[in-house]
C-alpha cells in the first residue's frame, strides 16, 4: 500500500479528473479572468510561491490520474464517489453564482451566501473522493497540500477582491465565514 499503483487503464482516476480540466478552461477563461486584474498583483514572494505550488500539485495530479486505478466493485469506491458527487455539485453551484452576477459586483448569491469559498471546499471535496475512490494515499496527500496552500492563499485573495469592490465585498466578509457555516445578521 506505500507504493502506488501504477497502471494505464481507461477506469482510471483520470476519468474524474475530466471536469477539474474543463472547469480550470473555461471558469479561467471566461469567467474568473474578466474579475481579476489581467496581471496578478502579487504584493509577497510567499503568495506568488503558494501560487505556483497549487499549480504544479493540481496539473501533476491530472498526469499522476492516468495511472491510478479505481477501486472497482469496493465500498471504497461507492463512498469516494458520493463525496466527488457532492464537490462537484459545489463546484457547479459556485460558477453558476460567478456566472451570474454582474461584473461590478462581487459574487456573493447562492452558494456564496455560506461560504466566501465554496469552490475550494468542492475542489477539496472533488480531491478527497478521487482519493478514496482509488484508495491513493497519494491523492490524500494531494488533498491536504491543497487545502493547506489554499487556507494560506485566500487572504491574498481576498485582499485583491476587496482592492477591487470594496465596501460591498468588506460587509460580505463581515457576515460570510471563510470556510462554511450560516451567515450573520445583515445578509442578503
Amino acid at each position: 500500500m506505500l507504493i502506488p499503483s501504477f497502471e494505464i487503464g481507461w477506469l482510471n482516476a483520470w476519468v474524474f479528473i475530466i471536469p477539474l480540466i474543463a472547469y480550470w478552461l473555461v471558469g479561467i477563461k471566461f469567467l474568473f479572468s474578466k474579475r481579476m486584474p489581467e496581471k496578478i498583483p502579487f504584493k509577497n514572494k510567499k503568495d506568488k510561491i503558494l501560487s505556483n505550488i497549487l499549480v504544479v500539485i493540481l496539473f501533476g495530479s491530472y498526469v499522476y490520474s492516468i495511472f491510478v486505478p479505481l477501486k472497482l466493485g469496493t465500498v471504497w469506491l461507492s463512498i469516494g464517489l458520493v463525496i466527488y458527487i457532492v464537490g462537484i455539485v459545489l463546484v457547479n453551484l459556485a460558477i453558476i453564482s460567478f456566472a451570474t452576477t454582474p461584473m461590478d459586483k462581487p459574487v456573493t448569491k447562492g452558494i456564496y451566501r455560506f461560504s466566501r469559498n465554496p469552490m475550494d471546499i468542492g475542489f477539496f471535496l472533488v480531491y478527497f473522493g478521487i482519493a478514496i475512490m482509488c484508495t491513493s494515499w497519494v491523492y490524500l496527500v494531494i488533498t491536504v497540500a491543497f487545502i493547506l496552500i489554499m487556507h494560506n492563499f485566500l487572504p491574498f485573495e481576498e485582499a485583491v477582491t476587496l482592492e477591487k469592490y470594496g465596501k460591498a465585498y468588506g460587509e460580505y466578509m463581515k457576515r460570510t465565514p471563510r470556510w462554511i457555516g450560516l451567515p450573520k445578521s445583515g445578509e442578503e
